[in-house]
């Protein structure tokens, strides 16, 4: 059994004002997005100023933090939401979810292409490949805030976290952060690499995080709050997760019947 590192959420303090780990990490996801998505920018041919990534940042920021929140209160913890609708703006009290922002990421895509006269997926495929830098932040601020952890294991590297009871759990931020970061980075950004049609960039992305959450939500423990959704077994992960890989598909699909150098207009 590994002991778990207990660090300070709060990276640091200024007076009453309190930078916490967990806000540092969205920082290094959106610098090390916007980053990557100008090195893109700058490809030949790719059709994109990279004075243009900074105004696309900013959407795709507000459709993480607004989406995220707004997923978490409806997907995972509506009952006290609809008790008290005001829990939505109670964000220092913690609750963001990937799928809802996910929603709120693709609603900044099609109102940033609807501004510039792009296609809803010339956007959607120059980011695909730098979101992982933000995945794998924030899964380690997961670990630092220790939350998310993991089903109770009795693996060697199990852990025993604050507020998780007093058996070793997976640390499942652990595999996220590698999962979700370094080998979803390098897997999605070789794949990109090479010219491929609208849409495939997009649908791989879609099906390889379909795929890899609904596997890892087998050694992550279900939201206290919901339990098992569905068959005994099936969290709420699982089951927002089916979604994405069905429409992953579906873009592959539609991506194979074009030619690598058909562009979207």
């Amino acid at each position: 059994m590994l002991t778990y590192p207990e660090i300070d959420p709060v990276a640091v303090s200024l007076g009453p004002m309190k930078i916490h780990w967990y806000g540092l990490m969205y920082l290094v996801g959106f610098a090390g997005g916007w980053w990557l998505a100008k090195l893109r920018a700058k490809r030949p041919g790719s059709g994109w100023d990279p004075e243009e990534i900074g105004d696309l940042v900013f959407y795709i920021a507000l459709g993480v933090v607004l989406g995220g929140r707004i997923g978490y209160v409806l997907f995972y913890n509506f009952p006290v939401f609809a008790e008290n609708p005001l829990t939505i703006f109670k964000i220092w009290q913690g609750g963001m979810s990937f799928h809802g922002g996910l929603i709120g990421v693709l609603i900044a895509f099609w109102l940033y292409a609807r501004k510039t006269g792009r296609g809803f997926f010339n956007v959607a495929d120059l980011i695909a490949p730098v979101v992982p830098i933000g995945l794998g932040a924030g899964r380690l601020g997961n670990f630092i805030n220790g939350e998310l952890w993991g089903r109770v294991t009795d693996v060697p590297w199990g852990m025993v976290f604050p507020g998780g009871g007093p058996l070793p759990r997976h640390p499942s931020q652990l595999y996220q952060f590698f999962l979700e970061g370094p080998l979803f980075f390098a897997l999605i950004w070789l794949y990109s690499k090479k010219p491929r049609p609208t849409m495939a960039v997009s649908g791989f992305f879609l099906i390889y995080y379909g795929i890899y959450r609904f596997l890892i939500e087998f050694v992550r423990e279900p939201d206290s709050q919901l339990g098992f959704v569905a068959l005994d077994w099936m969290t709420q992960g699982q089951l927002l997760s089916l979604p994405m890989i069905a429409f992953g598909v579906l873009f592959i699909w539609l991506a194979s019947r074009r030619k690598p150098a058909d562009q979207e207009a």
